[in-house]
């Protein structure tokens, strides 16, 4: 494994998107039993965990990368996938009630450097398939549903290897098929479907010649005018590729988005309308890497004018979100109709850190919220933050995928 990877819509709603269409203003521990493990609730907050009574923890105690909530068996729940490194992957089905079960034999059985997912519905027969893009030994994964979240291998209909940390699906040329942007350690690359789930690639007509260390890529109108452009999270300069109408994108990142003076490595960027002026902003979640240092690890701010050219204000709204983020999500938190920021953070030589949140004022500004937010003794190596409501009860709760603990569920406390 490099230092980075990863990217994906952080909200699912309860029927999956297919072409990985974005909301809002647009934007694309320790177990002993199997339903044991970490508790954590320790203090009021507005979520419970849920983990030992509604997660399988000693399946989910390996090396998460990736977490992603859609229904794949079509029962109008939200299931979830786990890109899992170095192992296979992991499928959880949903009872109806938020209460998951270990389903992994519905998927192919492979070991692979698994890193990031993605999901549509590339055969158009009605059901939800998947994507899972690889790094170190650079195979990707195609898997198509049977309708019943039996998945079978097709990856063989995937043009293409790299060294893939990222990937994003949406319907690139405006022919009604899902399409595939995956983000490499040298050039990022562009797989055009045929409606029929076999792609060709498009690289060069699609995407500029850039060689990059991409770790994240995101979807989002920038410039409001009614197309997808494409933020690149990197592990050096980050970009941002703006959208012709065609599906062809051009960087442009030199005049809209402000380079930082000091290093940056950004492991997560989320797009956001952080200030409720109705245009996307711009997190990007950034860390000093694995075990090196040297790299500036403050999460950036960067707000939209919008016209798609943005202001790097992190000093002025989101002071002391410092840790050493591989994960940051722009998230109604609280349920107050504005954007909060959780990160998911890694310790050096192994210790755990704590998830972090901190609140929006309603304007764009952030203080830290963590311990009114999250109950006691959320800690880890965060990887990935899904929301969604997987419980049914209306409100939105928080999947927390970690890398080398147990994963975690926590269900929003509809009386906090």
């Amino acid at each position: 494994m490099t230092i980075l990877r990863r990217l994906a819509p952080k909200c699912v709603p309860i029927v999956a998107l297919s072409l990985g269409a974005i909301a809002g203003p647009v934007a694309c521990g320790n177990s002993s039993t199997e339903n044991g493990g970490p508790g954590g609730d320790s203090s009021p907050a507005l979520y419970r965990d849920a983990t030992s009574t509604n997660l399988p923890v000693r399946a989910l105690s390996g090396l998460s990368m990736d977490a992603r909530p859609a229904d794949f068996d079509g029962d109008g729940d939200l299931d979830v996938l786990i890109a899992h490194e170095h192992r296979p992957n992991i499928l959880l089905l949903n009872d109806g009630s938020g209460v998951f079960s270990n389903a992994s034999d519905r998927l192919p059985d492979a070991n692979r450097d698994s890193e990031d997912i993605g999901v549509a519905d590339f055969d158009r027969d009605g059901d939800l398939d998947v994507v899972i893009v690889s790094e170190d030994d650079q195979i990707n994964e195609l898997y198509f549903n049977d309708g019943s979240a039996r998945f079978t291998d097709e990856g063989a209909r995937l043009p293409t290897t790299g060294t893939s940390n990222a990937v994003q699906v949406f319907d690139i040329n405006g022919d009604g098929a899902a399409d595939i942007l995956i983000g490499n350690n040298g050039q990022n690359v562009a797989l055009i479907n045929d409606g029929t789930g076999r792609f060709t690639e498009r690289t060069t007509q699609r995407l500029p010649a850039l060689n990059d260390a991409t770790q994240d890529l995101e979807l989002g109108d920038v410039d409001g005018d009614g197309d997808l452009d494409l933020l690149v999270g990197n592990e050096d300069r980050n970009r941002l590729l703006v959208n012709d109408g065609t599906g062809v994108f051009t960087d442009e990142s030199a005049a809209r988005i402000p380079v930082r003076s000091t290093s940056e490595i950004t492991r997560e960027a989320d797009f956001g309308d952080v200030d409720g002026d109705g245009d996307l902003d711009i997190l990007f979640a950034n860390t000093s890497g694995f075990e090196s240092a040297g790299h500036d690890q403050q999460d950036r701010l960067l707000i939209n004018d919008g016209l798609g050219f943005f202001t790097d204000e992190t000093a002025e709204r989101l002071q002391g979100s410092d840790s050493r983020s591989f994960e940051g999500d722009l998230i109604d938190l609280d349920g107050d109709g504005d954007l909060d920021v959780i990160t998911g953070n890694l310790g050096r030589g192994g210790t755990l850190e704590p998830y972090r949140v901190f609140v929006n004022d309603g304007t764009g500004r952030f203080t830290e919220g963590t311990d009114d937010v999250l109950p006691g003794g959320i800690v880890g190596a965060g990887f990935d933050v899904e929301q969604a409501d997987y419980d049914r009860d209306g409100h939105l709760d928080l999947y927390l995928a970690d890398r080398g603990n147990a994963d975690r569920l926590l269900l929003r406390d509809p009386d906090q």
